[in-house]
Formats: C-alpha cells, structure tokens, sequence
C-alpha cells in the first residue's frame, strides 16, 4: 500500500539552537549501551545525538545491529522513524559527521525484508551528504535490486516507488545502483538500468555509461561495448570522456578487431564529438599487429587531418611495411603529411 509522508524533505524545527542539541558526551565502549543511548534518542526524537554516540565508540559498528531494534517497529513507523533522522541530518555540519549512521541505517535496511524503496532514500540521502557507502553496499544493493527485478517490475517502476515514500529519484542514486550491479558482474541488468532509468526521470550522464563501459572493457564484451558507445554519443548526446574511446579501442585491439575500432571512431566523428590521439594511435598499432598495412598507412593519414603526429617507431613502422607491399604512393602520402605537420 503507498505510504505518503506529508512532512518529508522539511527539516525538522527543534525548540532549542542547534549548536546546544549535540551536547559533549564522555566516551562509551559498550556497544549495547551505545545501542540503547541511540534508541533513546530515536524515541525522544534527539536525532542529533546520534552521529557523536556511534563515533564514541571505539570499533564504530557499520552494520544493521546498531539499529537492529527498529525491527520491533510498524512498517509505517518505522519508514517515518528513518525519514525523520534523515531530514534532521540535512543541516549538520560537515555534513560528514553522519556517515557512520548513514552507513549503519543503509546495511540495516539492504538486510531487511523489504529493503526498496527505503534504502534508496538513505543512499541518495548519503551521496548528497558528499559520502560514499560501504563497498559491502555493492553487493547487499544487486542483491536487493535483482531480488525485486525477479518479479518481472520495470527499472522505472522500482525506482520510482521512492516517490510514494517523499523522495525524488535523481541521477546520482540510480549510478550508484549502476556501479553495485557492475561490480557484482551483473552488466546485463546494468545496461538495462541505464536504457530505462530516464523513464524515472533520471537522465543517463557520462557517470552512467563510463561505469558500463569500463566494465564491458575488463569483460572484454566488444559487441555491447561499441553498441553502448554508439548510443551514449547518439541517443543520449554525451560526449565521452578522455580516455574512455582509447579504453574501448585498447579493448577492441587486445580481441584483434581493429576493424570495429576504427568503425565506431568514424561513428563518433559523424556525431560530431572528437576522438583524442590516444585513440588513434591505439588503432595504428592495432592494425601493425594484424598486418593491416594499408588501414594503418590510412589512419595515418587520418590521424594528420586532424593535426594528430604518430609516435615515431609507430610511424617509422607504417612507412616501412607500406613500402614492403609495394604501397609506394600511400608511404609517400604518409611521409608528406608528416613532414607538413612537423615544419
């Protein structure tokens, strides 16, 4: 059933100043104790007191048994419980103080029964703060999305369940989700929340695609990379970032298809969007190892239009197997262009 908090996302007015609401607390090693100061201070909604009683501990718990009691609490009470410590955070300052608890509230709900769209919030809630999760938040985060995925849900309809709880799905919640699925090797459903999250109003960027790409690069999944590549500069309209078309190319020439390099820079170039000299000089050498002499003395060539100069073995290299075939005219073509650009 929706659940429609009214008060979210309105920070919490508090009777008394804010630099008094965090008073001086001595240190407290006990975990149970510091466990039951936390639950107090849920009860008489002290929120603020929180951060500076887990960091008295001295191993701070990241994990879900600091708030393991909420467990006791209604579903209904128990969203309104974590919104509310949420919000009260929004004003704290650094805003780094709460990353403990952020960290301890995310692992609780990803190991919880229902733990979308809840944990969303508290992850969204945890990258605005300039903090990064857990690396375990990776994998208990997959786990969660592909639990629900299995019920045949939309990429658009899970994510947009955060709605139905005050929050707005945004860009930076669904990367994170995209980064977790990659890292648990889950690329196909990556791919899948980046061709959907923008159904959710979440617009795919360059952190979007980077993340895939990478991935399929270490996969060596040529096929999906050159095709998400092609989508990102032509249906999304984003420029690549440096280094990631030379990160493709390397990935294309260690598979010995060269031939899909230069297609997919030629198709980067009818979009509009430049190809960096790393990327170039990667295909050159890609087509010296496949004995493609005549592509290389062309790339050559293509590499001088656009004000590009080969490193030297390289371009020493094409000449001379361009002259070995018989290709007089190419090497020369080379050799001119060359010599233009280097006076």
């Amino acid at each position: 059933m929706a659940i429609r908090l009214t008060h979210l996302r309105k920070p919490l007015a508090y009777s008394r100043p804010f630099d008094t609401c965090i008073p001086f607390f001595r240190p407290i090693s006990s975990f149970e104790a510091v466990e039951k100061a936390i639950k107090c201070a849920v009860e008489t909604k002290e929120y603020l007191r929180i951060p500076d009683l887990v960091v008295s501990l001295k191993e701070p718990y990241q994990n879900s048994m600091l708030f393991s009691f909420l467990s006791a609490f209604h579903h209904h009470h128990r969203i309104r419980v974590i919104d509310e410590i949420l919000q009260s955070f929004v004003p704290v300052r650094p805003r780094s103080l709460p990353k403990i608890v952020y960290s301890s509230l995310l692992t609780y709900c990803l190991q919880s029964s229902d733990p979308l769209p809840l944990s969303f919030a508290i992850l969204q809630r945890t990258l605005r703060s300039g903090c990064l999760p857990n690396p375990q938040t990776h994998l208990l985060l997959s786990d969660a999305w592909l639990q629900r995925r299995r019920g045949s849900q939309s990429v658009a309809d899970i994510i947009n369940e955060m709605k139905l709880i005050g929050y707005s799905p945004d860009t930076g919640t669904c990367n994170y989700l995209v980064s977790s699925l990659c890292a648990v090797d889950k690329l196909d459903e990556a791919i899948k929340v980046v061709e959907e999250m923008g159904a959710a109003g979440c617009i795919p960027d360059v952190e979007s695609y980077g993340a895939v790409i990478n991935s399929l690069c270490l996969a060596r999944k040529t096929n999906d990379v050159v095709n998400i590549v092609k989508e990102m500069v032509s249906k999304a309209r984003i420029s690549p970032r440096k280094g990631m078309l030379t990160k493709v190319a390397s990935a294309l020439r260690a598979n010995r298809e060269t031939w899909k390099a230069i297609e997919m820079i030629e198709f980067v170039e009818s979009r509009g969007y430049p190809v960096e000299f790393e990327s170039y000089e990667v295909v050159v050498e890609g087509c010296l190892e496949i004995r493609e002499y005549i592509l290389a003395g062309k790339m050559v060539v293509r590499m001088t239009d656009r004000g590009f100069i080969p490193y030297i073995k390289v371009r020493q290299k094409v000449v001379e197997r361009l002259i070995s075939i018989g290709e007089w005219k190419l090497a020369c073509t080379v050799r001119q262009r060359l010599s233009e650009l280097k006076s």
